[in-house]
């Protein structure tokens, strides 16, 4: 069974939000989370995991790899463990271990196969067809995640990296599709403030890690171990923001490093890149030279082209090689520091006639899904001299948290996570792992939505599902409750459709010529239109 969202408490936080702090009993913290959830709503919803579940497929239908190159992925199934996977019509060179589900191996030839998908367990069993894609294409789905930054900042060491992993896999996310855990910058050494003479690089010309990363192959092969990919950071210019040795005049070492300690992911970010002029050809110079020098490699390495949304990069990202390409600066900046999240959620509604850009292979980036615990950072910081002052909550109230991830679900973005997953508590855990949401962001037509509707502060999203159906989201930016209404003629669709409210996982009933809910402030109303009967 798909996790649910409980209800937020009525005092507009989360429903433990807080109590984990101060309460450190266990059957305590239950029973209060429990009481808050039934004071709400008058029932108690049901939690995000439970003991006795069906299994069930989750994550994509579908999934691109290059021929000859290493095959990894896992499957996404929750329920009851322990479970069997089984596989039928795999591609030659690629085999499935049952116990993790984890398929591994190389594939020669070219081609779309369609995979009969099993998995079983005591109560049940759960079939679902899956599309092995070879060819030159990767990404054909958003890429889900981790990554470490809005936590860590530069201080990120590998015992954090393996400690986020595991929570990933602990708390059952991994079971719903997220894979890549990203080191973001902070792994390499540091020059401003270091000693004379102190050398990024080895006498080879390799970059060095510093003494938290004493072997990134033993701490990739340990993600992989455990079917999750791992991801890592590098900037264009001669420094990272963090004031680390980048990839400048070293491009295609640097490259060939990153795959041969096995890496899956590279996130190329700006910072000290200095152009000649702001010509077209400038902007996309250096991420053109990277993106060509990866699709070479022996490795399948997804590529995040990170710099923040300049010179209209969604009109050129996929070309220049990248897999997907922020649209923005960080959602997490802003005059009041990093806790300014939601004025930077509320102008992503802004991000217009990007949709045609976006689909299987390439995909729109508006930055991390900023929600649970992440570092508290004072507004004066910037690079190289952040220092994280503590660790809290994010400040979004429960519906911004529901508009945040319903609109990066809609706009077919990364779901990367940028919390602290080792402080995960329920409201947030099932929010992350609602796989009718999900499946509207990892859905394999790869349609980003549309703005079909705007009134001031309210509008409606729509977005085409590669079953016909179309994914809808009733949105109030504004300070009071309002109501919002969906009408067939903006849609473009007609007759009697069946709505289902994808948040609570309810069907709703048949409408005709319009769906009409009202919508909390900084609210939505997340459903799925489908033609009656289906």
């Amino acid at each position: 069974m798909s996790a649910r969202v409980p209800k937020p408490s009525p005092n507009g936080t989360t429903s433990d939000t807080g109590m984990q702090t101060t309460c450190r009993n266990s059957t305590l913290l239950i029973a209060l989370v429990i009481l808050l959830v039934m004071v709400d709503s008058g029932k108690a919803e049901s939690p995000a995991h439970k003991t006795g579940e069906s299994p069930r497929i989750n994550g994509p239908s579908i999934y691109g790899a290059r021929p000859n190159h290493p095959f990894l992925y896992r499957i996404p199934a929750t329920g009851e463990r322990p479970m069997q996977f089984f596989a039928s019509g795999l591609p030659q060179g690629l085999k499935l271990d049952r116990a993790t589900g984890i398929i591994s191996g190389f594939v020669r030839t070219p081609g779309t196969t369609t995979v009969v998908v099993t998995v079983k367990n005591s109560i049940g069993r759960y079939e679902r067809k899956f599309r092995i894609v070879i060819g030159d294409q990767l990404s054909l789905t958003p890429p889900m995640g981790w990554s470490s930054w809005y936590i860590l900042q530069s201080e990120v060491s590998d015992r954090d990296i393996r400690a986020q992993a595991d929570a990933m896999v602990s708390s059952g996310l991994i079971n719903h599709g997220y894979t890549y855990i990203n080191i973001d910058d902070g792994w390499s050494i540091k020059l401003a403030g270091a000693p004379e003479g102190t050398q990024p690089r080895d006498a080879n010309g390799n970059l060095r890690c510093n003494e938290r990363f004493p072997d990134m192959k033993a701490l990739t092969g340990y993600l992989h171990k455990q079917g999750l990919k791992a991801g890592i950071y590098s900037s264009p210019g001669p420094l990272t923001c963090g004031m680390a040795a980048g990839s400048y005049e070293h491009e295609l070492q640097d490259a060939e490093q990153f795959a041969a300690w096995g890496f899956d992911l590279l996130k190329y970010d700006q910072c000290s890149y200095q152009r000649k002029d702001n010509s077209l050809g400038e902007f996309q110079k250096p991420y053109r030279k990277m993106g060509t020098i990866l699709a070479g490699l022996d490795r399948d390495i997804i590529f995040n082209l990170c710099q923040y949304g300049e010179a209209e990069v969604w009109k050129w990202g996929r070309e220049a090689g990248g897999h997907f390409w922020r649209t923005s600066g960080d959602v997490g900046w802003g005059p009041k520091g990093i806790y300014s999240a939601w004025d930077n959620i509320s102008r992503t509604f802004e991000q217009l006639d990007r949709d045609q850009w976006a689909g299987p292979g390439g995909w729109n980036d508006p930055d991390n899904l900023l929600i649970g615990y992440i570092a508290y950072v004072p507004s004066n910081a910037r690079p190289p001299n952040v220092k994280i002052d503590r660790i809290m909550p994010a400040p979004l109230t429960p519906d911004e948290q529901y508009t945040y991830i319903s609109l990066w679900s809609l706009l077919a973005a990364p779901l990367i996570i940028g919390s602290d997953l080792t402080k995960l508590d329920s409201f947030t855990l099932s929010l992350l792992a609602n796989d009718e949401v999900i499946a509207i962001d990892q859905d394999s037509l790869g349609k980003q939505a549309a703005r079909v509707f705007k009134s001031g502060g309210l509008s409606v999203w729509a977005k085409e599902l590669e079953d016909g159906s179309k994914a809808v989201g009733l949105f109030n930016l504004g300070d009071s409750e309002n109501e919002v209404t969906a009408t067939w003629a903006d849609l473009g669709i007609s007759g009697k459709r069946a709505v289902r409210d994808l948040w609570r996982q309810e069907d709703l009933g048949l409408f005709e010529r319009e769906f009409q809910a009202r919508v909390a402030p900084h609210g939505v109303v997340l459903v799925r239109i489908s033609a009656a009967g289906k």
